[in-house]
Formats: C-alpha cells, sequence, structure tokens
C-alpha cells in the first residue's frame, strides 16, 4: 500500500490509499485493542493541491465530486481532469475514455471548433453555445472504492451533485496527488523496521525453544 501510494506521488488526481483499522474485544479491557482487517484498505478523501496548466482541456474537481467516465467494465470514478478531444469530436481522458455528463450520456463537441469554454458547474460551452455540461458526482461514505485504471470503481453508483456552491471545476488548472511522499518514504521505513524487529523477536523465541529442548533432551 505504501509503495503504491509512492509510486503515484506525481499522478494527476490520485487519492492515496490507507490502512483501515477495527477495535474490537475493547469491553475485555480497559484499553481498546486494534487489529488491522482484512481487506482494510480505504481512499483517502483529502484532496490534492491544484496546478495551473493552462490548457482549456484541463479541469480540477474542487471539493468532494467524482468526474464519471465509461469503460469497458462500466463507470468508474476519478478526480483526474486532464481531457483530449478524439476524432468522432466526443471528450474523453486522455486514456480515451469517454466523460460522463450528470446523465450519463457522453459529451459530444466540434472537432474544428475550437477550444471549449468550462464554467465552474461544469457547463461545457464551444462558440459561446452550450453543448453540454461535465458531471459532477458524490459517492456516499459507506461506498467500497477499489482501484482501478485511471480512476476507482465505487460498489454504490454515484449521483449527480445538486450543490455547487462547495462543488465544481476549475478550467485550466489540475489536481495534483494528495500523497506526501516524505511521509510515504517514512512510513515505509519504519513498517521495513518494525517488520525487521518482529522478524528478529520471532527468531529468537525459536531459538529459545530449541535451546530448551536441547537442554531438557541432554538431562534425560
Amino acid at each position: 500500500m505504501i509503495a503504491q501510494n509512492v509510486a503515484n506521488g506525481d499522478t494527476a488526481g490520485y487519492r492515496g490509499t490507507e490502512a483501515k483499522f477495527d477495535t474490537v474485544l475493547s469491553n475485555l479491557s480497559a484499553d481498546p485493542v486494534s487489529f488491522a482487517t482484512s481487506n482494510g484498505q480505504i481512499v483517502s478523501q483529502m484532496p490534492g493541491a491544484l496546478s495551473k496548466t493552462g490548457n482549456p482541456l484541463d479541469v480540477a474537481v474542487k471539493g468532494s465530486g467524482w468526474l464519471s467516465v465509461v469503460t469497458a467494465q462500466g463507470p468508474i470514478y476519478t478526480r483526474d481532469g486532464r481531457m483530449k478531444i478524439n476524432q468522432g469530436g466526443t471528450l474523453v481522458t486522455l486514456n480515451g475514455a469517454p466523460l460522463l455528463d450528470a446523465g450519463g450520456a457522453q459529451i459530444q463537441l466540434d472537432v474544428s471548433g475550437g477550444a471549449p469554454d468550462i464554467g465552474a458547474d461544469g457547463g461545457v460551452k464551444q462558440g459561446g453555445k452550450l453543448i453540454g455540461a461535465l458531471g459532477l458526482y458524490s459517492l456516499p461514505p459507506d461506498a467500497k472504492l477499489s482501484r482501478v485504471e485511471g480512476g476507482v470503481a465505487s460498489s454504490v453508483p454515484g449521483t449527480p451533485v445538486a450543490d455547487y456552491s462547495k462543488n465544481g471545476v476549475v478550467q485550466g488548472f489540475v489536481e495534483q496527488s494528495n500523497v506526501n511522499p516524505i511521509m510515504e518514504i517514512t512510513h515505509l521505513v519504519y513498517a521495513q523496521r518494525a517488520f525487521e524487529g518482529v522478524s528478529a523477536a520471532i527468531q529468537s523465541v525459536e531459538t529459545s525453544f530449541k535451546n530448551a529442548i536441547q537442554t531438557i533432551g541432554s538431562s534425560t
């Protein structure tokens, strides 16, 4: 998990992965007992910093919303707002996946119509004419997010964002990864040392058992 975060420190729109810990059996002791759960990885919801690119086909998402794109596996959600117009005029991600509007439809542009103007509410204009709007989707807090190429898949379908006072997009900007590479490398070193410490402790116990068996066996 940490290595994946480090590798994506420069990936636009990347949300870092965090370990999930659950408190169990806390009624048996005055102090709570926490354990790491199997499949207990969650996607961080902390936003990344915005970086200005000046590219009219770049947008950064403000707030908690997600852009939605359609793939062969179905709709996925992403914070990477780097886009392009394909030969057919469809607005797509850099990987070629079509972006969706709030109704789940693809957005068609005029290939020869020039760069679009994208408003804070996601409205896409070309030549001063409103063509469509980028869909912003909200994912519920209890949704289980899994990593897929280009974004995340959600166990619960997203719902279109209705409140644009706290959500929206900014044209000409890209959201950077929310991963702090220095902190992640520190975590990696800590995890490695913890592993080495546990391994040494296990080896010490096994050596003690072996010596005890040899001592008892020789005396009998």
